[in-house]
């Protein structure tokens, strides 16, 4: 790959190995910075000279090294925010350099693996378990052997990321594909890629809205276009790639993952002022995140006596439903009726929010076709299929169709999704020793619900008694549009719970949305292929 300038230069700061590292900060120091050669008007991007912020984030002892910049007149970036995530006080969060052992090797691995130390990793890493999962299984897609080249894979992600306006994950993507050589003529629009990539478009669009509809045509028509044609072991990597990033998407808005510093929306020049901000930027919208945290336009006041309530009464209906499940079992008929009943109550389920969410960079040049989406299928009322989970399951059929085209890839989202739905610490807001199994497969089944997957052996009629309005509202949001978001939203379920318990609420809708997309792409394929 051609060597770019301000950008290899800081590779070696990614090495595993601690002495490369001070060979490779050394290096640095004797050369000049981009900011001193005349960027200094913005911030650099993501992957170059931000190198340096993420490897004093991971390895504080070099700290140091970097003191003299303003000594030398260099521009220096301040964060609009403060902490990873907008809907989560920096205090509340895992603080960097305060992390335990186990921690700190998921930092250095995240830091090794991306280059960055990114804010998702810092608001995932309450679950240290999940992370390191999530970590492997990003890294085999993205950089290990497999059917499709680099740049490829990181095209991909930004095609998927910005089916959800997630300029976020665009942002970080667009300079990992230039990092591996991809042509910068790309990111001018989807029209400038290449056909081959332009033919996924309209699976892209499918799987991210409205997976149901995807048939063995779709397969053909990728599989057989002569010059431009798929192979099968490609589109599967190309199937996993886009549901990652779908879901990551999900994460990122359902989360309210700020902006790193050196990405766009995530840095200013203005200096601060005593209260934090000064008047040019309330003028530009930007505002201190303290006083956001310490004030949140749109929180929900309630007395701490109603929340623990809340909490007491979750937790009776879970035992009550447990009784109920021990002394008589409803009929397949009664279930069938339950989950129509639930599946079309889903569809309706949808917020009054005046709220705006969180402002993103217009990135739709990535994708076609910007006006579908699932709410269109939501205000039409149309109907979706009802797929059995037990005629096409993910351990029975997808698991297997994924690995034997895509080597280890099955085995590393099967432990994925497996450590996503069991994951507890048996513990409810301020209980503990509780199960929390029948509220984990309850959220769950929901979300599975809404795409039309249904589980013969379940009761639906438990979610509505598990699941309140402001929790559903959240879910469908989340999973289905996530760019619409807020921090209202967020502050509106579970208003007792720890931060930690809603990013693990998260986990799980990121890895049932993931299983779902992919049932119904693997199910057309499996059906194209018989």
């Amino acid at each position: 790959m051609e060597e770019r300038e301000g950008e290899v230069r800081w590779d070696g700061l990614c090495s595993r190995d601690a002495a490369a590292r001070d060979a490779a900060l050394d290096t640095i120091g004797q050369a000049k910075s981009p900011l001193e050669e005349g960027a200094g008007a913005r911030a650099a991007p993501c992957g170059s000279s931000v190198g340096l912020r993420r490897q004093q984030r991971c390895f504080p002892a070099r700290r140091v090294a970097f003191g003299g910049s303003q000594e030398l007149g260099i521009r220096i970036p301040r964060p609009l925010g403060h902490g990873p995530s907008r809907f989560i006080p920096e205090k509340e969060t895992i603080q960097v350099g305060k992390e335990d052992a186990t921690m700190h090797t998921l930092f250095a691995e995240s830091f090794a693996t991306l280059g960055r130390l990114d804010n998702v990793t810092l608001v995932m890493v309450f679950h240290p378990q999940y992370l390191e999962s999530f970590l492997k299984t990003q890294h085999y897609l993205l950089q290990m052997d497999g059917p499709l080249p680099l740049h490829y894979r990181h095209y991909i992600g930004i095609m998927a990321a910005a089916r959800h306006q997630c300029s976020y994950l665009v942002n970080l993507h667009v300079n990992d594909f230039l990092h591996v050589g991809g042509d910068p003529k790309w990111l001018n629009g989807l029209e400038n890629a290449p056909q081959k990539l332009q033919n996924l478009g309209e699976l892209n669009k499918m799987l991210a809205h409205r997976p149901w509809l995807i048939t063995k045509e779709h397969i053909e028509q990728l599989l057989k276009t002569e010059e431009n044609s798929w192979s099968l072991a490609e589109l599967i990597h190309a199937v996993v790639l886009l549901t990652h990033y779908h879901s990551l998407a999900s994460f990122t808005f359902g989360c309210g993952i700020s902006p790193e510093i050196d990405c766009e929306g995530g840095h200013t020049f203005r200096p601060p002022s005593v209260s934090n901000y000064c008047i040019c930027d309330i003028t530009n919208g930007y505002h201190g995140v303290d006083e956001i945290h310490a004030s949140p336009a749109g929180s929900i006041p309630v007395s701490s006596t109603e929340s623990v309530c809340e909490v007491e009464a979750l937790m009776e209906k879970m035992k009550q439903l447990q009784e109920c499940r021990d002394e008589e079992e409803a009929s397949q008929e009664e279930m069938a009726t339950r989950f129509e009943r639930e599946k079309r109550e889903s569809m309706f389920v949808c917020s009054s929010e005046d709220e705006e969410s969180a402002a993103t960079r217009d990135v739709s040049r990535h994708f076609e076709d910007t006006s579908y989406g699932y709410k269109d299928f939501s205000r039409h009322g149309m109907h979706v299929p009802t797929f059995r989970a037990q005629d096409y399951s993910w351990e029975d059929h997808g698991y297997s169709l994924v690995n034997r085209l895509y080597p280890d890839v099955g085995q590393l989202l099967d432990e994925k999704f497996h450590i996503a739905y069991n994951l507890t610490y048996n513990t409810m807001a301020m209980h503990k020793d509780v199960d929390t199994s029948m509220l984990r497969r309850a959220i769950w089944n929901y979300i599975h619900c809404m795409f039309g997957i249904r589980y013969d052996d379940y009761d639906y009629g438990e979610i509505n008694q598990l699941l309140d309005r402001s929790f559903k509202v959240y879910i469908k949001t989340v999973v289905c549009t996530p760019e619409k978001t807020t921090k209202r939203m967020y502050d509106s379920f579970w208003r007792q719970f720890e931060h930690s318990e809603k990013v693990h609420v998260n986990l799980l809708l990121v890895e049932a949305r993931m299983q779902a997309e992919l049932l119904y792409a693997l199910r057309a394929i499996t059906r194209y292929m018989t």
